[in-house]
């Protein structure tokens, strides 16, 4: 029996851990972890699936409550993760991806929770450049020219965050990486400190 690892993953819009974390859940690898958002929903996407879709009064009343492991503001909308989604998973020897911004990756390792600070495994994916960036987030086919030139400026901000993770995968190949990511998950699932008495 091993307590679970808390899989933290960051990295700019359009650096592909979004379908790292949601392709090893997929798997049966770790549990994604839902975030809540006050942002309206994109084409396909479900309450309860991809996100827990809040009004921004919802989502202030559970910030208010302590209901939130970490909670940040991010390009104009509310996210957050309850702590419901982690903590009983962890305790169930469960492994728990987190897709999370830099902001919210910060709140989640100053966590006093023991329990937190055991699991936590952090990894920043690096996209490989400024134009491919651009590339991946115009190809989406999701958003307008505006938000793509903010998510760029913000992008730019969060890649000066990369030295503050233990791990930092240099995004090339979509196979690559995810097996790079998969094997990261595997080593720290034998790493002795997570072992408990059975």
């Amino acid at each position: 029996m091993r307590t679970g690892i808390l899989y933290l993953v960051s990295g700019p819009s359009g650096s592909g851990k979004s379908t790292l974390c949601r392709r090893l859940a997929a798997e049966g690898e770790a549990e994604f972890s839902i975030s809540c958002t006050t942002r309206q929903p994109r084409f396909g996407e479900t309450h309860g699936r991809e996100y827990y879709f809040l009004t921004v009064d919802e989502f202030q009343q559970r910030v208010a409550a302590g209901d939130f492991l970490e909670h940040a503001l991010v390009h104009g909308n509310h996210y957050g993760t309850l702590r419901s989604e982690v903590l009983e998973r962890l305790e169930e020897g469960t492994d728990v991806v987190m897709d999370i911004d830099v902001q919210g990756a910060a709140q989640v390792r100053a966590c006093a929770d023991p329990a937190i600070r055991k699991a936590l495994v952090d990894l920043f994916v690096m996209p490989p450049d400024e134009d491919e960036l651009a590339r991946r987030l115009r190809g989406r086919g999701t958003d307008s020219d505006e938000v793509i030139e903010l998510r760029l400026r913000n992008a730019i901000d969060e890649m000066r965050h990369w030295p503050e993770y233990r791990y930092r995968l240099l995004s090339g190949a979509p196979e690559n990486d995810y097996a790079r990511f998969k094997s990261l998950l595997f080593g720290e699932r034998m790493r002795v400190a997570r072992l408990v008495a059975g």
